[in-house]
């Protein structure tokens, strides 16, 4: 067993984890953070994104101990905060969620594309989301909810 010190969703976490416990089996197994979804276990569906350090990553494909002295924040975190409030209304106004498992996953990866600020188009909404699948197909849905929020958000400024 290792012992790791982070930081999650703003609150300090310590624990002894085995070296090869992946970050997204720490959260959902030992802090009951069930938001990010284990779905491919290779980080090609995005299911498991949540952000170290400031960027988006896949859980599956970190380490709990490569963690050790960072910042995680899950989906939890930034809902609880209220930080994507408005992506998640879109979400919902747009019936981008459907069945709900990749949605933790896409919100995540759609506010990292509008932390920078701006209108991007759907292409590139598109190419920022291609890492995150969506096995009901609501990709359109998703795209307009995302495109949606981030004119409001302009519109806002």
């Amino acid at each position: 067993m290792i012992e790791i010190s982070l930081t999650v969703n703003g609150e300090p976490v310590s624990a002894s984890v085995l070296p090869r416990t992946h970050l997204v089996d720490f959260l959902r197994e030992e802090l009951g953070l069930t938001g990010a979804h284990l779905g491919c276990e290779h980080g090609v569906c995005g299911a498991c994104t949540v952000r170290l350090d400031g960027e988006i990553v896949r859980g599956c494909l970190v380490l709990a101990v490569q963690a050790d002295g960072g910042s995680v924040e899950t989906i939890e975190g930034m809902s609880d905060t209220g930080e994507i409030a408005d992506l998640q209304q879109a979400f919902i106004d747009r019936n981008a969620l459907q069945c709900g498992f990749c949605t933790p996953g896409m919100l995540i990866a759609a506010q990292d594309l509008l932390r920078h600020g701006g209108v991007p188009s759907r292409e590139d909404i598109r190419e920022h989301l291609s890492g995150n699948y969506c096995r009901c197909t609501g990709y359109h849905a998703i795209v307009d909810a995302v495109e949606t929020t981030a004119k409001q958000r302009e519109a806002a400024q």
